[in-house]
């Protein structure tokens, strides 16, 4: 796992335990998808979420799912692209797909990774390109989770939480 993999969890660790000096605040919303501005002891967090549009089964419960893209300039953390599914994931079987395109993600406890830069920026193009993707995951006992994310406004927030960090 790389240095920003590490950083990333910590990131993590800091949203699920709420010690923001301020909660994460909304300051725009592109259709699908919603743009995020955090300050914690690391410094500016910016980032573009999204909820999926469709989860199956649907009699699986979980908490909510999100797609994530950040950036954390005091840390030098770009185009960091993150996923939840809302369960502890079985590890390494998070995948994103959209037609011909499957990226693999790591994971770790409930939050999933792509672990390569060059992957993040390869899907950050695919996801400004798509209308859908899929994350596709499982749970330690074996259930599979499907959730549908729409990439309608991905573009625009996408550049919002960049430039709010920039």
């Amino acid at each position: 796992m790389n240095f920003k993999k590490i950083l990333l969890t910590s990131i993590i660790v800091l949203f699920a335990s709420k010690t923001f000096s301020a909660d994460p605040v909304s300051s725009e919303k592109f259709k699908d998808w919603q743009v995020f501005t955090a300050t914690t002891e690391q410094g500016k967090i910016c980032f573009a979420q999204s909820k999926p549009k469709t989860r199956s089964p649907k009699n699986f419960k979980r908490e909510p799912s999100k797609l994530f893209v950040t950036f954390r300039p005091q840390e030098n953390i770009k185009n960091e692209v993150s996923v939840t599914s809302g369960y502890i994931y079985k590890a390494s079987t998070v995948k994103a797909k959209s037609g011909r395109n499957n990226y693999a993600f790591f994971s770790k406890k409930n939050f999933a990774w792509i672990a390569e830069e060059e992957r993040e920026k390869k899907f950050i193009k695919l996801m400004k390109k798509a209308s859908n993707i899929m994350i596709i995951a499982n749970e330690p006992k074996g259930s599979q989770t499907v959730d549908h994310y729409s990439m309608i406004g991905f573009s625009k927030a996408y550049e919002a939480a960049k430039k709010n960090c920039g």
